[in-house]
């Protein structure tokens, strides 16, 4: 396979790996406060910039330094975000119930912040798996950096796609029912927390930690 199939195939990878189940319960989550959908599309944006942070950073240790992280790390990796999807479950559910509905303050619905930090943990989980098949692909590490790159391009591009579909019913253009947005935030975060208890169960209790 030549360099630009192969560039074609992990920008395509990457895309879809934005529409992991894990992912996508954490941003359908976090954009359930936006009230437009380009702010709801610069969520997914800043995930996706966080996440490959992430998976660049871990990238240079294993790819450009040749430093080895054992597989069990990783396990607790998915398991610490795991936890963070509880908490962020958590926390836009328990708002909805403090006064800190559907129309949150001018703050924070101008601050990416949330969406970068969770793309940031979000980063390690799988990120290993990533790595490991970036390396057995290719056998420069130049090269094997370049992938890494190009995988985060489509990862961006993936959950900005994402972020802005699942915006759209709390759009004040499309939907103007506060009561269906407030539905469709309970069962986000329900969906948040029932994703990152299953995470913890898998990457955890299977390994006696």
């Amino acid at each position: 396979m030549n360099g630009t199939m192969s560039m074609a195939a992990v920008l395509t990878i990457g895309f879809f790996h934005a529409f992991e189940i894990d992912h996508l319960a954490a941003v359908s989550n976090i954009v359930t406060s936006r009230k437009t959908i380009w702010a709801a599309i610069k969520d997914g944006i800043f995930w996706g910039i966080g996440h490959s942070t992430t998976i660049f950073a871990v990238g240079i240790f294993m790819i450009g330094l040749r430093y080895s992280i054992a597989e069990r790390y990783f396990s607790i990796f998915e398991a610490l975000v795991g936890l963070m999807l509880i908490g962020l479950g958590l926390y836009r559910f328990f708002g909805l119930y403090q006064k800190r509905n559907i129309d949150d303050n001018h703050t924070h619905q101008h601050s990416h912040h949330l969406a970068f930090g969770v793309g940031l943990i979000h980063g390690l989980a799988g990120s290993g798996s990533v790595i490991l098949l970036v390396i057995s692909q290719v056998h420069s590490s130049s090269m094997g950096l370049l992938f890494l790159v190009v995988f985060g391009v489509g990862t961006i591009v993936g959950m900005l796609v994402a972020a802005g579909i699942f915006s759209l019913p709390f759009s004040k253009r499309i939907n103007r029912s506060v009561l269906i947005k407030k539905s469709l935030a309970v069962l986000s975060s329900i969906l948040c927390i029932g994703v990152g208890a299953l995470l913890i169960t898998e990457n955890l209790w299977p390994h006696g930690i």
